[in-house]
Order: structure tokens, then C-alpha cells, then sequence
């Protein structure tokens, strides 16, 4: 979760005020060398599979000799926090089933990476983070992990991610956390990952695996999208199971996927998709489960009405060209643009802190209370962090988990105040859909990257365009727009409730004219 993107409303199928500054000394030098799967898609793994170049095993393989070559070693990214020991058995096991003619689908064979907040019921921890919870295995996969696991997909370990999904403190830096230390951008070092999804974004962005899967409260895979140059979608609320997953919030969690393109996040957001008896707002339905082709339509802005928000069009130069480039393009691919307002309304930053406090607290406490866990409360964790201070606490403290701790039960009136509010976003939002006739609403996701502080923590550059659907429990997608400097800025298209299969067809047909998606060189600094 970003937390310093708190909307301010007021001011062939699957084959087929920006601180532009230099944060730190050193020559800026492209450190990037060839890798064997670079840009490579999940199609063309596939490919690569069925023509016999590769098996799973040896994709799985690169992967880790890259994961230890420029994210343990080299740039030292510190995205991947662990790696399945059982990552290599598991692609052996799935080119056996390839050989016996068994294909599970689009995902089978190919390594992704889940945020360490997601239970896997395998040797690997599940922390989000937090040294409080070293030690935590489960006992169960999350729905989503089974699911994934079922799609044939090899799980290649955990990402680093900003602590509790940066829901520790508002002084903290977007990608760190006591257990991974500080994840790096891939495009420029010394410049933010943004979160809290950080691990997982730079770890695609950077050709460490195939595609990885985030979470997201508000901004926490749209951020790390934008600001890493890949492809994030996060799904109305309710289209995959949060059960297994360390909470934030129960009526704006949920978990996303990342691709380095479209197709690729959108075949994983199909695996995930699955009705959860123990989540009561996942009640999906069976046409709501589709396959990739119906995702990936072309001609997908053609008759579309897609709102621009007015306050974007003139706030910073750089931004701008980049906005207005993608507005063009899009009418040229037979889209009508409207500018609309549907970032204007009362401040909700104190509800939405207010909500996600309490239901922190109650969260936190029911996962912990049936997790494997030396700590059983956030009580307990606030008590252990005291009590380890020095490794848990070195600069960054925990005011939210104190302040959520203070909170009462979600039986008390002022968290209920706080829901009314944020529940009514989503009227606000159906209005401007149903008003304007629109099909998208559209904006930056962020401002390019702020230097990485680690006394002072983040410098939010503005926009959050995502932000309406985040608290609203509605869909986005954010997609590659293009370059300020060497920092790169996504543009996030938004949705109605459960029309996440349109909003993926907006993203992947303004992908198909823009092709905004590079590599990272792994500058240390800008000059």
C-alpha cells in the first residue's frame, strides 16, 4: 500500500515536482549485460518449451543464476527476500508432465514470484517483511498460491516488500523492510521502487522471472508499475481470494499481477481468479472466468469513451508531453476522450486512514492468531519490535501499528463512519461512468521516482490516478507511458466493478500502439 497516495478527491491464443537531481555520487554507467530470456514473454517461453530449446527446468534455472548475478550480486536489487528450495523439482516434475502430452494451460512451466505476504505451504517463510514474523510457515497455500500451483505455474520464491505492505509507518521508505533490507529501482539505483509491491515489480522489470504476482490497498501495485515500467493490474476486489494473504484491509485488499506486457499479467490474473468460500467478498462468477483471448481483443479502443482527469492535462511538463502523446494515440486508434473531474470530491484521506486502521488491527490479529507464528497479535508484534529495536527498528519506527492497536473493535461507530465514506466513492464513480457514457477513466499513475531517503523516507511526486478504483474496490490497469529523463511513469486506466475484462482490453490496446516497455540499464544515478 502507498500510503502517501491517499486520494485527496477534493483539491495463436496464449502462444501467439519531480527532484530530476542526482541523489548520490558515482558515474552513471549502463550495467546491463545480455541475459539468454530477456524480454522474453510467457509466449514465447512456450514456445521456446514446446520447440525443445528449453525445458521448464532450465528457464527455472536462468532465472536463479539471474536472481543471484544482479539481485544478490551486481546492482544488488534486493528484490527476491527468499528462493523455493523446491523451485527446480517442481519444473522437473511439469516437463514430465509436458513430455506425457499433459498441458495444464498458458502458465505451465513457467516461474513467477509472490510477494512475501501470500501463505505457501511449502519450505519457504511467509513474513511480509517483518523479522516479528521470521518463521512463519503455513500450513496452507493461499487460494490464489493453490490456484496458481494448479495452472502448473513454478512458484520461484518470495519478494522483498515495503514492511506490512507499508502499513508500519508514515516515515518509512517504499521497499524496505527489516527481513530485505532497502529493494532497489532497476531503472535508476539510487531512485524509489515505490510499494508496497516493490519486489515483485523490480523483479519483472528486470527479467528475474516470467511474470510475479502483488497486493495492493491503494497504490501498491501501481505505484511500483509505473515507476518500474511494467504492466500492474489490480482487479475489483472480490475477483481473487485474499484468504492466505496478510491483511491490511478486508474492503480494499487484494492481490494483482505483474507481466513486463499485458498478455503476460492478464494469463496470471485468470489463474488467480477463483470463487472463496472463507472470503465473503469473493463471489465470482463463472463468466468472470474467461479465457486469455477474450482479454487481449484487438481494435480494444476502438468506440471507446475514455474520461481524462481535467487536473492532470497541465501540472508538469514532462508529464504532459507524455499524457498528451497517449491521449492522441488513442484517438487516432478510434477512442473519444472526455475530460472529466472524478478525482474532485471531499477528502477521504483521514476515512480511508481511519478504516484501514481499525481493520488492520482486526485482521492482523485473526491471521495471526491461526498463523504459525512466534507472535500471535500485533500487540505481540509491536512488543517484539520494541524488544529487537536495533535490528527491526534501525531508523524506521511503528507508529500505524500503535496507532491501529489503540483502535477498538469494528463494532464501533467511528470505523463505520469511516465506511460509509469510503462506500460512497463508488457512487462517485458510477456517476461519472454513467454520466459521461464512459467505458475507462484515465490518468498518470504517479510522478516519475524520488530519491531513496532512508532518514526521511518517501517524497510522494504526485498524480495517483488509480486511487478512485483502489478505495472503491474497482479495477485498473497501469501500463508503460513512456520516459521523464531515465525515470519511467505509467498511465492507469480505471473501470467499473467487475468489468475487469474491459479494462484489460483498454490497457492491452493502448499497449499495442504506444510500446512504451524498455529494459532497465541499471544507472546508479542520474546526472
Amino acid at each position: 500500500m502507498n500510503r502517501r497516495s491517499f486520494v485527496r478527491l477534493s483539491s495463436s491464443a496464449w502462444l501467439g515536482s519531480l527532484a530530476l537531481v542526482r541523489c548520490s555520487s558515482g558515474k552513471t554507467e549502463d550495467k546491463n549485460t545480455a541475459f539468454e530470456l530477456s524480454e522474453l514473454s510467457i509466449a514465447d517461453l512456450q514456445a521456446a518449451m514446446s520447440s525443445g530449446k528449453f525445458t521448464s527446468r532450465s528457464i527455472t534455472q536462468l532465472y536463479l543464476d539471474e536472481i543471484a548475478r544482479i539481485d544478490k550480486a551486481g546492482p544488488k536489487l534486493r528484490s527476491v527476500i527468499e528462493i523455493n528450495p523446491d523451485a527446480l523439482s517442481m519444473a522437473e516434475a511439469l516437463d514430465t508432465e509436458r513430455r506425457k502430452g499433459k498441458l495444464r494451460g498458458p502458465l505451465h512451466g513457467i516461474p513467477i514470484l509472490l510477494k512475501d505476504n501470500i501463505d505457501t505451504a511449502d519450505k519457504m517463510q511467509t513474513t511480509a517483511g517483518s523479522l516479528a514474523l521470521e518463521g512463519n510457515r503455513a500450513s496452507a497455500d493461499a487460494l490464489l498460491t493453490k490456484n496458481l500451483r494448479e495452472a502448473g505455474a513454478v512458484i520461484l520464491g518470495k519478494t522483498n516488500l515495503s514492511e506490512f505492505a507499508n502499513f508500519r509507518s508514515n516515515q518509512s521508505s517504499s521497499g524496505w523492510s527489516s527481513r530485505g533490507g532497502q529493494t532497489r529501482n532497476p531503472y535508476v539505483l539510487d531512485r524509489s521502487p515505490c510499494g508496497s509491491s516493490s519486489g515483485s515489480a523490480v523483479a519483472v522489470a528486470a527479467n528475474l522471472c516470467a511474470a510475479a504476482v502483488g497486493t495492493e490497498t491503494n497504490g501498491s501495485i501501481a505505484c511500483p508499475a509505473s515507476m518500474n515500467n511494467i504492466v500492474g493490474i489490480k482487479p475489483t476486489v472480490g475477483l481473487i481470494s485474499r484468504t492466505g494473504i496478510i491483511p491490511i484491509s478486508a474492503t480494499q485488499d487484494t492481490a494483482g499481477p505483474f507481466g513486463r506486457n499485458v498478455a503476460d499479467a492478464a494469463a496470471l490474473l485468470i489463474a488467480m481468479i477463483g470463487h472463496d468460500v472463507h472470503d465473503h467478498f469473493a463471489k465470482v462468477k463463472e463468466e468472470e472466468i474467461l479465457d486469455l483471448p477474450s482479454y487481449l481483443l484487438p481494435g480494444g479502443l476502438k468506440g471507446k469513451r475514455i474520461g481524462v482527469e481535467k487536473s492532470f492535462l497541465k501540472k508538469q511538463a514532462g508529464i504532459d508531453a507524455l499524457l498528451q502523446k497517449a491521449l492522441e494515440q488513442m484517438r487516432s486508434a478510434g477512442a473519444t476522450i472526455v475530460e472529466v473531474e472524478y478525482m474532485k470530491s471531499e477528502d477521504l484521506g483521514e476515512a480511508e486512514s481511519t478504516l484501514l486502521q481499525y481493520e488492520f488491527k482486526d485482521g492482523l490479529n485473526k491471521y495471526l492468531a491461526n498463523s504459525n507464528a512466534k507472535v500471535k497479535s500485533l500487540q505481540e508484534v509491536i512488543d517484539f519490535n520494541k524488544a529487537h529495536e536495533a535490528t527491526a527498528m534501525p531508523t524506521f519506527k511503528q507508529d500505524l501499528l500503535e496507532i491501529s492497536q489503540a483502535k477498538g473493535n469494528l463494532d464501533d461507530q467511528e470505523y463505520k463512519a469511516a465506511l460509509a465514506k469510503i462506500l460512497h466513492v463508488r457512487m462517485l464513480l458510477d456517476s461519472q461512468f454513467t454520466d459521461h457514457q464512459l467505458d475507462a477513466l484515465c490518468g498518470p499513475a504517479t510522478g516519475p521516482s524520488w530519491c531513496i531517503d532512508p532518514v526521511n523516507g518517501d517524497s510522494w511526486t504526485g498524480y495517483g490516478a488509480y486511487g478512485p478504483a483502489a478505495i472503491a474496490g474497482y479495477p485498473s490497469i497501469t501500463v508503460p507511458m513512456g520516459f521523464v529523463q531515465e525515470l519511467p511513469v505509467g498511465l492507469s486506466f480505471l473501470g467499473r466493478q467487475y468489468h475487469d475484462r474491459q479494462v484489460v482490453n483498454i490497457g492491452y490496446a493502448y499497449e499495442q500502439i504506444s510500446r512504451n516497455r524498455k529494459p532497465p540499464r541499471f544507472l546508479p544515478s542520474i546526472q
